[in-house]
């Protein structure tokens, strides 16, 4: 009995102990939903949580597969995982993760345009268009010139409004207009599977009779099935004419147009990228200023390219509407056909190159749409998804200016390609001098352009921003605010650097517009010991530098002299015209390399001659003569001025 007693112990001890080690082994070995223990992990590196939640993309856009793009060698740069030694192909976490930073690809069906010389094309219009007035003002964009008796009223306008408003508002909003197109242009013939598009107009307080025309040409010239809306952005107007009237002007095309207004004053940049958040019908976003009339069958050129290309921006040529007598010309300079790119100088000027060879020997006809470096802004074409894709407009960009190159080399360096199209023509009114301008709001501060040019060079400039710098010294210590999400983003995109794009496309930019030497001195130029300063007053291209007061503020004051010994503002250098009188003229790299300073006797030499800068005070003369020592007029002295 004790013997038996003692087996059963025994054996339930053994037993006890294999099924003990059966349970720990159990508890040790991984299930197949368990993560591996042993596995090595940075846990910081992927989020908890449902993966579809946390990678919610900062723009709209429809989550579908794109050209992935590895971000392995971004963590690694910054000290994270590489998640690629934990798995040959990538989970769903990795998947979403390369997807929140790719542009969508192509997936529309279109043909590209065919050119059937001799054959109508199929966009052309069959009839001529009715007159607004028949024989009436300013048809066939004919020059329209009031009289004398209408002097004070027109000027009064101008100031008000930048253009002639009283010839204007004379003209038919439904006029008819010339045809400036090249001939080649009437034999295009285009796949009718165009993207639909939303047409946006921003306007603050501007006259009555250019913004409506411009409504009336795109409803008069638009194949209507293409034409899904018209986006009005009223910026805070206070022009009565753009209240009450306006919302039942409107009324007349049942929705077709549509009106949105800002709470409080966006400026021209962020009311436009208020317009493509309420411009929800379209596929493609169409930008017009409110002063424009669009040309003859404009819109199959301008949305063919997107319709076949989704990366495609594309850029109406734009011709000149005349403030005063509203008649079209095409703007001048350019090649033999008036076809010229986009640019800019060193200090951010927009510019306009002619077309080169290496351009059109891409190009099998005359009027193929022609790549450019940047577009002047105000009038162009985007699909709407690709362009929140792109994150829209810097939002730190303020008011007007410098969005039209962030636009340009975002679409480049991230991917995409900007086109001139010869044969979509816009008219566009430039404002006159002597308009009195929309000044910025008070909560802007100062220097709002100079801000948004330091934003756009610090993020895609890379070292070439240095040439900025050197032709606008006065923003070396201006604060342009925040940018690391924008680099952030370029970083994401493997956006490429500015090297590349000045090499492969902005090519011929530095052959017109020369890389500028480094200032030896740089500031405005003041008489010694006096309150006269050298003064551009605005000209260029020849005319005369004069003495004005200082006034500390830059702009036509604010002059550098270079390690090349040329005395420049801008683009421009300083030489010696007739009658020894100093003018200001566009000078190249190796031009007018003809002034010393002397900072130590306050002199400016004029090395070619050996006579000195001098000046009148009393006749606001800038001249020089010989040199001579006594004289206080030859006294001269650079002081720096800082943008704020």
């Amino acid at each position: 009995m004790r013997l038996k007693v003692g087996f059963l112990l025994r054996s339930l001890l053994v037993i006890g102990t294999f099924l003990a080690l059966v349970v720990l082994w159990s508890s040790l070995s991984p299930k197949p939903n368990d993560e591996n223990p042993f596995e090595r992990r940075d846990d910081g590196a992927l989020p908890k949580g449902d993966l579809a939640d946390q990678f919610k993309p900062v723009v709209p856009w429809p989550r579908v597969e794109g050209v992935e793009v590895d971000l392995n060698s971004i963590r690694q740069k910054h000290g994270g995982v590489n998640l690629q030694d934990q798995e040959q192909q990538p989970n769903q976490k990795q998947v979403i993760q390369q997807q929140y930073v790719t542009f969508r690809p192509h997936t529309h069906a279109y043909n590209s345009p065919v050119l059937k010389k001799g054959i109508l094309g199929n966009f052309e219009p069959k009839e001529p268009e009715p007159p607004g007035v028949p024989n009436g003002p300013g048809e066939g964009a004919k020059p329209f010139v009031l009289g004398p008796e209408y002097k004070d009223s027109v000027q009064a306008s101008i100031k008000e409004f930048g253009f002639n408003m009283v010839a204007s508002d004379m003209i038919s909003l439904d006029r008819t207009i010339s045809d400036i197109r090249h001939e080649e242009c009437k034999y295009w013939h285009y796949d009718d599977r165009l993207l639909t598009s939303s047409v946006i107009i921003v306007f603050h307080n501007e006259g009555w009779s250019t913004l409506m025309r411009t409504v009336h040409s795109v409803i008069k010239r638009t194949p209507r099935r293409y034409l899904a809306e018209i986006v009005l952005i009223d910026d805070f107007s206070n022009k009565v004419h753009l209240k009450e009237r306006l919302e039942e002007y409107i009324k007349q095309w049942n929705g077709l147009v549509k009106l949105f207004r800002n709470d409080k004053r966006e400026g021209l940049i962020q009311a436009r990228s208020i317009g493509a958040k309420k411009a929800t019908t379209g596929q493609v976003l169409i930008y017009l200023d409110a002063h424009c009339e669009v040309g003859i069958n404009w819109y199959a050129p301008l949305v063919g390219p997107i319709s076949k290309d989704r990366t495609a921006c594309t850029v109406p040529l734009i011709d000149s509407i005349h403030g005063q007598r509203f008649n079209i010309e095409p703007q001048g300079g350019g090649d033999e056909n008036g076809f010229a790119r986009g640019a800019w100088d060193w200090s951010m000027l927009w510019k306009r190159v002619p077309l080169g060879d290496r351009e059109k020997n891409l190009r099998k006809t005359v009027t193929e749409p022609y790549r450019s470096p940047a577009m002047a802004g105000g009038l162009f074409a985007i699909e709407r998804d690709f362009f929140f894709e792109l994150g829209l407009y810097d939002p730190g960009l303020q008011i007007w200016g410098g969005e039209n190159f962030e636009i340009s080399y975002k679409i480049w360096q991230c991917g995409g390609q900007l086109l001139f199209v010869p044969c979509s023509r816009v008219g566009h009114i430039y404002r006159l001098q002597g308009w009195q301008g929309n000044p910025p709001p008070a909560h802007v501060g100062s220097s709002p352009t100079l801000k948004n040019y330091v934003r756009v060079v610090e993020v895609w400039w890379d070292d070439y921003k240095d040439y900025f710098y050197a032709s606008r010294p006065e923003t070396l210590t201006l604060a342009y605010g925040d940018i690391s999400e924008l680099k952030r983003f370029r970083e994401e995109h493997r956006c490429k650097s500015f090297k590349w794009f000045m090499e492969e496309i902005a090519y011929d930019i530095p052959v017109h517009y020369p890389l500028p030497p480094k200032n030896v001195e740089w500031g405005e130029i003041r008489g010694f010991e006096t309150s006269y300063c050298i003064d551009s007053m605005g000209h260029t291209n020849g005319g005369n530098v004069e003495i004005g007061p200082c006034h500390r503020m830059g702009g036509n004051q604010l002059f550098r002299i270079n390690e090349a010994n040329q005395l420049m503002q801008y683009d421009q250098c300083l030489t010696r015209g007739e009658n020894s009188a100093v003018i200001i003229t566009h000078c190249e790299r190796n031009q007018h390399t003809e002034w010393n300073y002397f900072k130590d006797l306050h002199r400016f030499t004029h090395v070619p001659t050996g006579k000195c800068l001098d000046r009148s005070d009393l006749l606001h003369k800038v001249f020089i003569s010989d040199c001579d020592v006594s004289k206080s007029t030859q006294k001269w002295e650079m002081n720096n001025i800082v943008a704020v």
